[in-house]
């Protein structure tokens, strides 16, 4: 094998292989990126059994060939090289990289050892980059961190005519965005549970793509997700399990809210929260005149602020765990926010609070995003 690349095309994709890749595995060939040079290409290959990546980069091919390394120690290396052509060659059982008066070798993996990428053949549909890197970004932060219950540590995905939905949860909090999707398969519609880390890291990677193709690959003992765009493909295994039916927990039209600028709301929520000791919530009082934010820490520490807010219907007293809510108000994009208030049969438990976007105080936002958020209990 002999070929050489243009350093910055080089690193980019070395970067994009090694991504995905786990900090620590108990196999090292696990570890390792496939390079495979022919035909004017290099291919650059990683898989773990679980996620795999592969991108495709033209190169001047000098000698066809497959070599294993390091996947870390490779982008290392690629991320430092000086400004000038990388040469790559096999010399000696080892690889050698040169760049400018820069030289380095790199002991060679079994190849023979390592596993075959997965087969992609599947439904298929056609998502907007951007819109999918920002949907992913909005509800991705409500999926559950606690690998006990592995079923809502990913997001659901579920395609429906011409949409897309995204949905998670950790029982706490719930997070739904949709957005469009161009069916090119033969199925109406399909659901596929993809683990939450690795659907925003795949989403930041393809967020500048102007159109991602998304094949789901059902049935079988390994069903996966693949995503691909600009000559990049990223599978992922998908979650077994019944993801719970969440959706049906939004209420239609709840009467009584609130409307505040969404900047002021969180900052307050930051200052506030300074006093609490850790997991405690935050009072929040909607009333006529405004919003009161009130946290009682030590014997020795309280605080409390008020802000303006537009309240319709009753005075409202709710108290929230200020991250879960901070996380939900960051991921509104307008400059004001609309907390609604939901009943339970119970006049002593409080129903969930319901976040969407407001386009300005007396007008509702015009995109999807909603977040419903449980709350601690009722204060009075």
């Amino acid at each position: 094998m002999k070929f050489q690349v243009n350093r910055d095309v080089f690193s980019d994709a070395v970067s994009f292989a090694v991504r995905l890749l786990p900090q620590r595995t108990t196999l090292p060939i696990l570890s390792g990126v496939l390079l495979r040079a022919e035909n004017g290409t290099v291919t650059l290959s990683s898989f773990d059994y679980e996620v795999s990546a592969q991108t495709s980069i033209t190169a001047d091919v000098e000698s066809d060939g497959t070599v294993l390394v390091s996947g870390r120690l490779l982008a290392d290396i690629a991320s430092r090289l000086p400004n000038a052509p990388v040469e790559f060659s096999l010399d000696d059982n080892k690889v050698a990289v040169r760049c400018g008066s820069a030289r380095f070798a790199l002991s060679l993996m079994p190849v023979e050892e390592y596993p075959s990428l997965p087969v992609i053949d599947g439904d298929s549909g056609l998502l907007p980059g951007e819109a999918f890197s920002d949907a992913v970004s909005q509800v991705a932060v409500a999926a559950s961190r606690d690998d006990v219950t592995p079923v809502i540590t990913g997001v659901q995905l579920e395609t429906s005519g011409t949409s897309l939905s995204l949905v998670a949860t950790d029982r706490y909090r719930v997070a739904v965005r949709g957005i469009d999707w161009e069916s090119t398969g033969t199925s109406d519609g399909t659901t596929a549970l993809v683990p939450a880390r690795t659907l925003s890291e795949t989403a930041k990677i393809f967020a500048h793509s102007t159109q991602i193709t998304v094949t789901i690959v059902s049935g079988g003992d390994r069903e996966l997700i693949a995503f691909s765009a600009d000559n990049k493909t990223v599978t992922s295994l998908l979650i077994k399990g019944n993801f719970p039916p969440v959706k049906r927990l939004f209420p239609e039209s709840p009467e009584n809210y609130a409307v505040m600028n969404t900047a002021e709301l969180i900052e307050a929520t930051r200052r506030v929260a300074l006093v609490l000791e850790r997991d405690a919530a935050l009072r929040y009082s909607f009333s006529e005149d405004g919003l009161t934010l009130e946290a009682i820490g030590s014997e020795n520490a309280q605080a409390q602020e008020t802000i303006d807010a537009h309240l319709s219907g009753e005075s409202t007293v709710v108290s929230l765990k200020p991250q879960f809510l901070i996380d939900g108000l960051s991921a509104v994009h307008s400059e004001f926010v609309r907390i609604s208030f939901t009943k339970t049969d119970n006049p002593g438990k409080p129903g969930p609070v319901l976040i969407t976007s407001q386009t300005s105080k007396d007008q509702a936002g015009s995109d999807s995003y909603r977040y419903l958020l449980q709350p601690n209990l009722l204060l009075r």
